[in-house]
């Protein structure tokens, strides 16, 4: 019996699995995240995404009911070490100036590993004619390009200098 040559469709499947995942460990994450930030600021910004993130959850199950499957996640191997470290400078700089730099790093990590993932999803989704998919993909890599700008921001007006 031959193999089924995989196809475009099955790599669109596996990588929206793969984020379908790594943003639930994220909504996962970002409360334990947002009572470590020792600043009000970087707080909000993490209680803000949080809300955001079980939208983009939402629009990811849209996606997967386009496609008539179920909404699976599959083990992120990236995401899963991202919220380790994450989890590692918590708990490392707990009682340091730094710890809001170390967390800020660590959501900014996790920020360009989405944008990667939507911007290359959306990419596919076009490629495969499917426009509602790019619609939804597109919504949610604009949310994630705000939040990684705003953690920017908030990274150089205080956060790298109280740790400094």
């Amino acid at each position: 019996m031959a193999v089924k040559q995989k196809t475009m469709d099955d790599l669109f499947l596996e990588t929206l699995k793969d984020i379908y995942y790594a943003e639930k460990q994220i909504l996962r994450n970002l409360p334990k995240m947002a009572k470590a930030a020792k600043t009000s600021e970087l707080k909000q910004a993490f209680e803000q995404h949080r809300d955001e993130t079980e939208h983009q959850i939402e629009r990811l199950d849209q996606i997967f009911e386009m496609l008539g499957k179920p909404a699976r996640g599959k083990t992120c191997q990236a995401i899963v070490g991202i919220v380790e470290e994450s989890q590692e400078v918590m708990e490392d700089f707990k009682d340091s100036d730094a710890l809001d730099a170390g967390i800020l790093a660590a959501a900014q990590a996790v920020e360009h590993y989405e944008i990667s993932r939507y911007g290359t999803l959306k990419t596919w989704a076009a490629q495969l004619g499917m426009k509602d998919a790019v619609k939804l993909l597109d919504e949610t890599l604009q949310e994630e390009k705000k939040t990684d700008a705003l953690l920017s921001k908030l990274a150089d007006q205080a956060v790298n200098r109280k740790a400094a």
